[in-house]
């Protein structure tokens, strides 16, 4: 390590209980996506009486905070922290209020990124800093409560469901060059990334009629019975998806009657349609909408099926030697593992709509324990899941920008997009977008 580099460990140890206590609190207070109000008030606390720009209300609740604006043509760096949680109510710290629970270590995240900002402000190091760095608050990664973002795009609040995807599509993502995420583990630290499934979102509605369940029921069309047959239909399309494509469908029914001697006029089914592939994404995609058609048409029941674009597949991104050598110092005695470019995940994150115009290097730190996106998810490690996350960010961002930004440049160099322009994307992601619809047999 360098002068600035103890500096930067120095300072981040010092405020050691300052990041834990502010991860402490996120953690207990989680909040929803697109309803984040309060967490990203902690993140404007944090930081906008520190930082030269304060910009909020982005994407409803993202926010930036900049320094070493001067320095912008040079380089642009963000540090990227996510905002929201899951609905796990179960959760010894789920949130009463909104039954959100952070079992993904989305708090770990942002912890990180505010405590990397007590190092990277002190005017020591920011004056070594040779380009612009963006402390960055996202919302919205998890792809839940799809209803509830339907009407946020009904609103004109929204246009996409993924927080990132609409900060891309609002030009949030414009002034930067290179990103930084970070992603908790149940297994320990490791940098790079490999790919992961992309998505489309459904919303699908079965239509009936209504009559006495009891007294009637012949009168009636029911609509829970054609979401029924529906998913069974889907179960026995599954044998005929490709294993090398990774697929998912995963559906959860959101609606299937108010009362119990009432045939169900309606029945809702969310679902994520995941796969390695968009080909793979949309073959999918149109089983899972001929399997539901096919369950309306035998009851006569009627159907919209509603799709919406989701997250693109994420890309592979090796981790540069230069700061792979530096988690390895700041880790201490615990491994660094480097995700091999051709490791796949079947799980999804709108960070890969980002790697599609730009570069984006992401590293893992662990210290909890339990399964992502359950229950008995616990933090366990609070130095390793907050204060080391601090340190790794504030690092990378000191390697990327010295020396006139050198090894950002490099990697902004070597990248090549999949799309040359935020409008090929938004292009692309719109192309998912579908209604189908048939009324119900009168």
């Amino acid at each position: 390590m360098d002068e600035i580099e103890r500096k930067i460990v120095s300072l981040i140890d010092e405020h050691r209980q300052e990041i834990i206590d502010f991860a402490d609190d996120i953690y207990k207070h989680a909040e929803l996506g697109y309803k984040e109000f309060r967490t990203t008030g902690k993140f404007k606390e944090a930081l906008k009486d520190k930082v030269e720009l304060y910009q909020e209300g982005l994407a409803i609740t993202g926010a930036k905070a900049y320094i070493n604006r001067s320095k912008k043509d040079t380089f642009s760096l963000s540090l990227i922290g996510e905002l929201d949680a899951l609905r796990i109510p179960a959760h010894v710290y789920a949130n009463p209020e909104t039954q959100g629970a952070h079992c993904c270590g989305h708090h770990a995240q942002l912890a990180g990124v505010v405590g990397a900002s007590f190092a990277l402000l002190d005017p020591q190091v920011k004056a070594a800093l040779d380009g612009q760095l963006i402390f960055f608050a996202v919302p919205a990664e998890e792809y839940g409560e799809v209803e509830f973002k339907k009407g946020l795009m009904e609103q004109g609040k929204i246009k996409y469901g993924g927080g990132k995807c609409e900060l891309i599509r609002i030009g949030a993502f414009d002034d930067i060059d290179l990103d930084v995420v970070h992603h908790t583990r149940t297994d320990g630290i490791s940098v790079g990334s490999g790919a992961n499934n992309g998505f489309v979102s459904k919303v699908i509605t079965l239509t009936g009629k209504a009559a006495h369940a009891a007294g009637s029921p012949e009168k009636g069309i029911n609509a829970l019975a054609a979401a029924s047959l529906g998913l069974q239909a889907l179960g026995l399309n599954r044998e005929t998806f490709r294993d090398e494509d990774w697929v998912r469908v995963h559906p959860i029914l959101t609606q299937g009657g108010s009362l119990v001697n009432v045939v169900p006029d309606k029945a809702v089914i969310e679902t994520l349609v995941r796969a390695r592939t968009t080909t793979a994404i949309l073959d999918a995609a149109a089983k899972t909408d001929r399997s539901f058609k096919a369950g309306a048409l035998a009851l006569g029941a009627g159907y919209r099926i509603e799709t919406l674009p989701g997250y693109l597949p994420a890309l592979p991104q090796e981790f540069p030697e230069e700061l792979y050598s530096i988690v390895q110092e700041v880790a201490g005695n615990k491994p660094v593992v480097r995700t091999p470019a051709d490791a796949h995940s079947t799980g999804s994150t709108d960070v890969g709509d980002v790697q599609h115009l730009q570069p984006v290097l992401t590293f893992h730190t662990g210290g909890v324990t339990g399964g992502l996106h359950q229950s008995d998810f616990t933090v366990v490690d609070e130095d390793e899941a907050y204060v080391l996350t601090a340190k790794i960010f504030a690092l990378t961002a000191y390697r990327l920008l010295k020396d006139g930004a050198a090894l950002g440049k490099k990697i902004k160099a070597a990248y090549k997009p999949v799309y040359a322009s935020k409008e090929e994307y938004i292009a692309a992601l719109d192309s998912f977008y579908s209604v189908e619809e048939e009324p119900a047999n009168a």
